[in-house]
């Protein structure tokens, strides 16, 4: 596998001592060493700055903890305040905004957050969390956070920075194209090192050119699973690619399904429900609330969302990302404390299942400081393989410069039996990852151009002198 611009070179396809390709590769390996090392050279760099943020955030989570120790972790007392005394202690200290979900202390010594949204100057998207002692309900600090797994400051900022670059949804092109790329390159790699024999596959005794590339396989070939697996999980909630994939989902009856919030009962829509100075209190008030979902089986750490209206129940969700999964929610009458949904983990479908578990894989929070621990490794190979591949390039040239491209008409060696079914393939995939497509086809518009240029010079050529 390999992610950077090429992992073997025109002499190894031309040179007696190349690698003898297995039959069945022999038509298309020219044609996928030409992808791999124009993917690769141009792709490299928009790959190298996902490496070197998703590095960064695979590292924020350890970071966050201890630069934000104070508000995250407290002494363990005797026994923790109702959730309700709680929220009140957050709400004398930040009377602004309306509580939009609470996190009751999860652990002993870990803080309770109170999440109030509409807070001037916090971004729509984030929410202010205020920080409790669940012991003694002082607050401890707020700070602000954002998305499902509670990011703060830190971590959100090398986030967006990892998604976007701050750029905003114009910044989401980079991450998707990186993604719609990876797994290509990768495969690429991988048909490209298993063609070549074994002898030439060594990097001990090796040197030079030879030991680069041998570097740049061996590492590939041990990362590629990691690496297509990045760019599956990536294309998920990707601008373009994630809303075909969410389509494909729904169309097959396997997407994430949502609890009903809409609470029951004759006292629904009647007022009962009347929140008390947006402190989050509703009808029987949060302790009812989380003592009802506790009989429900609701472990924490969960996450109690108010009714948005009069006419709405309280959701109380588990928000345990970690393995077992913990992802089950209950929905509440806030009239009578009465339960009026509830929603399992294990109900859900087989794919949104797998979504989630990719998900939560690939953003590092599955199975916590190993997770982490494994994408930090999965970058740092990305980035070595894409420095050894500009590397090999550099060292295929003379003297001071780069190689020359790998050289064209790779496609006219392909069978027509194989050539046809395979451009139909890469038209549907073409099609659900647009991003691929559309880079595709500029690569072949270009290449064609630069072909037609060069195959009129070569005729005018012999005219001139002539």
């Amino acid at each position: 596998m390999s992610t950077a611009p090429a992992t073997t070179t025109t002499e190894e396809a031309t040179q007696p001592d190349a690698p003898a390709s297995p039959r069945r590769w022999a038509p298309l390996r020219p044609l996928i060493l030409r992808l791999h090392f124009y993917a690769g050279v141009l792709v490299a760099p928009f790959l190298l700055v996902a490496a070197a943020t998703g590095f960064l955030y695979a590292g924020a989570f350890q970071a966050e903890k201890i630069v934000y120790a104070h508000e995250m972790y407290v002494p363990v007392g005797d026994a923790k305040l109702p959730i309700s005394e709680q929220v009140a202690a957050a709400r004398k200290a930040h009377p602004e905004g309306t509580v939009s979900a609470i996190r009751p202390s999860p652990a002993d010594d870990e803080s309770t957050r109170v999440m109030l949204s509409g807070v001037k100057g916090v971004d729509a998207e984030h929410t202010m969390a205020v920080f409790v002692d669940p012991y003694t309900a002082e607050v401890r600090g707020a700070l602000e956070q954002y998305g499902s797994t509670g990011a703060l400051p830190l971590r959100t900022w090398i986030d967006e920075f990892h998604r976007d670059l701050h750029l905003g949804e114009t910044g989401r092109y980079y991450s998707e194209l990186a993604a719609s790329w990876l797994w290509v390159i990768a495969a690429g790699g991988l048909v490209l090192w298993f063609s070549r024999r074994r002898a030439l596959r060594k990097v001990r005794g090796t040197s030079g050119r030879r030991r680069t590339l041998g570097l740049h396989g061996t590492v590939g070939v041990w990362a590629a699973t990691g690496f297509i697996f990045l760019s599956a999980t990536g294309l998920t909630w990707s601008a373009y690619a994630g809303a075909n994939i969410d389509e494909l989902r729904t169309s097959l009856g396997q997407a994430t399904p949502s609890i009903s919030a809409t609470a029951g009962g004759e006292h629904g829509g009647h007022g009962s429900a009347a929140a008390t100075g947006g402190s989050g209190e509703h009808g029987v008030g949060l302790d009812k609330v989380l003592a009802s979902a506790r009989a429900e089986g609701l472990g924490d750490p969960v996450e109690i969302v108010p009714p948005a209206d009069d006419s709405s129940a309280y959701v109380v969700r588990q928000v345990g990302r970690g393995w077992p999964t913990k992802q089950d929610s209950v929905a509440i009458d806030p009239a009578g404390g009465e339960v009026v949904d509830v929603l399992r983990f294990a109900e859900y479908p087989v794919l949104a299942k797998l979504t989630r578990w990719g998900i939560d894989l690939h953003t590092g929070v599955l199975f916590g400081l190993v997770n982490q621990i494994a994408l930090m490794a999965l970058a740092l190979s990305l980035i070595l393989l894409i420095v050894w591949g500009y590397r090999m390039w550099w060292q295929r040239g003379r003297g001071s410069a780069f190689g020359r491209p790998i050289p064209r008409g790779a496609w006219q060696q392909v069978p027509p039996q194989i050539l046809v079914p395979l451009v139909a393939v890469v038209a549907v995939v073409g099609y659900f990852v647009p991003l691929l497509g559309i880079s595709l086809a500029a690569f072949v518009v270009v290449d064609v151009v630069l072909g037609e240029v060069a195959h009129r010079r070569g005729k005018r050529k012999p005219a001139e002198v002539n």
